[in-house]
C-alpha cells in the first residue's frame, strides 16, 4: 500500500522512449476498454450459469455500466499495472523502504485510475483478505496521498475504488468462466464465490 501511494504521487508519462526515434505509447484504459471487459459477464459467466438475458436486458445492463463509468471521466490517469496482487510481488530484503517491493507481470500496463491497482491488492481474487484489513489499508493509502497532496480527495477516491472494484470483479467472473470453458482450467472456478463477496 505504501509503495502504491508513493507510486501514484508521481506524474508518470504515457509515452516511454524505447530507442532513438522510437517511443511506446501506453494504451489508455478508457470506457471502451472497461466495457469490453464487463462484456465477459454476458458472454461467459451468465451462460455458464444457464442464464439468458433478452436484448433489452443486456442493453440496460450495459447502459447502467456506461453511466457508472462516466463518474470516472475526470479521474487522473496513471500507470495501472492491472495484476498488482500478492503473487506478483516479491520481497527484496536487501533494499530499503518501499524499494523492497519488487513487481512482476507488468507488461500489460495501461493508463487508468489509480484505484484499480489498490483494488487488485486489497480484494485479491485468490486469497481471503479480512474486510477490516482492507478498510485499514484503504484508509492508510488515502491518508498518505492526502498528506503528500492537499488536493487529494479521499471521498472521491473511495468512490473510484468502489467503481473499479465492481468493474474488476465483474470482469474476473467472466474471465474465470472463460478460463474454465474455453481453456480447460476449472481450478479458477473456486475463486468465484470470493469474487462475489466483493460485489455484494
Amino acid at each position: 500500500v505504501d509503495m502504491l501511494a508513493a507510486f501514484h504521487r508521481e506524474q508518470l508519462p504515457d509515452v516511454l522512449p524505447l530507442a532513438p526515434h522510437l517511443d511506446y505509447v501506453i494504451p489508455p484504459f478508457d470506457d471502451d476498454a472497461m466495457m469490453i471487459e464487463i462484456g465477459l459477464m454476458l458472454e461467459w459467466y451468465l451462460p455458464d450459469k444457464g442464464v439468458t438475458l433478452s436484448s433489452n436486458m443486456q442493453a440496460d445492463f450495459l447502459l447502467i455500466w456506461r453511466d457508472l463509468l462516466a463518474k470516472l471521466a475526470d479521474t487522473p490517469r496513471t500507470w495501472m499495472l492491472r495484476d498488482f496482487h500478492s503473487p506478483n510481488l516479491i520481497w527484496l530484503e536487501h533494499r530499503k523502504d518501499i524499494g523492497r517491493v519488487g513487481i512482476l507481470d507488468f507488461q500489460d500496463t495501461v493508463m487508468g485510475p489509480a484505484a484499480y491497482d489498490l483494488v487488485s491488492l486489497l480484494q485479491d481474487a485468490r486469497l481471503d483478505i479480512p474486510e477490516k484489513i482492507e478498510i485499514a489499508m484503504l484508509t492508510r493509502y488515502a491518508g498518505e496521498r492526502r498528506a503528500a497532496d492537499a488536493s487529494f480527495d479521499p471521498a472521491a477516491f473511495v468512490q473510484q475504488y468502489a467503481i473499479m472494484s465492481a468493474q474488476r470483479n465483474t470482469r474476473l467472473l467472466g474471465t474465470f468462466a472463460r478460463l474454465n470453458r474455453r481453456d480447460g482450467k476449472p481450478q479458477y472456478l473456486r475463486h468465484q464465490p470470493r469474487i462475489w463477496t466483493y460485489l455484494n
